[in-house]
């Protein structure tokens, strides 16, 4: 037992010097692997700065065969006339009312010899002005056309720019029938004829005056009011008609496109008819109550011009 332990012994011994002899005599003969050639490589995104690459230039487009250049200016000669300026439509200030087509009774038995007897009349569906033309108005008209009225014309002392000076919200004063009747056609507008006149200014009740049937001298510029002259137009709103006309009744006595006709059954014989006159309606600033009616007919001659005699326009 203890050969057998010596023995043992022995050859552990013997193992752990041959080990120790391996350590430090014996070399490894495991072939080592031979290594691959490195290639070095750096990711683009590594190398990469904070600079952004700027985008390649965008082409410039060529012109279509449609594209012309640009031409200069020509050069003004000296002494060159300019192209005559075309008339354009006047900017005016005065708004129209439409008043709708109706029969109403002309005329009455209150009134002078040539308003007599009343008669119905039939009027179609008419616009307008609710205001009187202005002298601001007709100035543009008289502007753009280089426009002579009838009393320029004649070389007469006062012209309506007499009575225009700072009062361009006034009605124009001093103008004929046949300014009037130019002013409309400029204006792509009419004279109202004499029933258009009475209805927008009566309504379908037959009012003796724009307000109603008594004279308030508070609702209109006529004589009793004592102004002497012309006010701006829509001075006195009390005195507008069933339709919102202002002035109808003062201000201006205002030109119509009617001939003076008698009424039917009617023979009277007065200044007022004529184959050379013109209807005139609704009295001015010196006109007493009777002429401030609105039945009340005057007239004159197409040439006449007054300074308390205006006009509207009709449409």
């Amino acid at each position: 037992m203890f050969r057998l332990l010596s023995l043992g012994i022995g050859i552990t011994l013997a193992m752990i010097l041959l080990m120790g002899c391996g350590v430090e005599g014996i070399t490894d003969i495991t072939p080592t692997a031979v290594p691959k050639p490195t290639i070095p490589f750096t990711p683009v995104a590594l190398q990469a700065t904070n600079t952004p690459v700027p985008p390649p230039p965008t082409p410039t487009p060529r012109p279509k065969p449609t594209d012309e250049p640009t031409k200069s200016p020509e050069p003004t000669q000296a002494g060159a006339t300019a192209a005559p300026t075309v008339a354009t439509a006047p900017t005016l200030n005065s708004p129209m009312i439409e008043i709708a087509g109706a029969t109403f009774r002309m005329g009455s038995d209150a009134g002078n010899a040539d308003a007599k007897p009343p008669h119905e009349v039939t009027v179609k569906t008419f616009m307008l002005d609710q205001f009187e033309v202005t002298n601001a108005d007709f100035r543009l008209f008289a502007d753009a056309q280089n426009y002579k009225t009838d009393a320029e014309k004649s070389n007469e002392s006062d012209t309506w720019l007499t009575y225009a000076q700072g009062k361009d919200n006034h009605p124009v004063v001093k103008v004929s029938w046949n300014d009037a009747k130019a002013f409309c056609e400029w204006a792509d507008k009419r004279l109202p004829t004499e029933a258009e006149w009475e209805f927008a200014a009566r309504g379908t009740d037959g009012r003796a005056f724009p307000w109603g049937n008594e004279f308030n001298v508070k609702n209109v510029n006529g004589k009793e009011t004592g102004l002497r002259g012309t006010a701006a137009v829509g001075s006195f709103p009390g005195g507008a008609s069933p339709f919102g006309i202002q002035d109808l009744s003062g201000n201006v006595q205002e030109w119509t496109a009617s001939a003076p006709e008698h009424y039917p059954g009617n023979s009277a014989n007065s200044k007022l008819y004529g184959a050379t006159l013109l209807i005139q309606r609704g009295g001015g600033w010196f006109a007493t109550q009777e002429r401030l009616t609105t039945y009340f007919r005057d007239s004159n001659v197409a040439t006449a011009a007054n300074d308390d005699v205006g006009f509207r326009c009709a449409k």
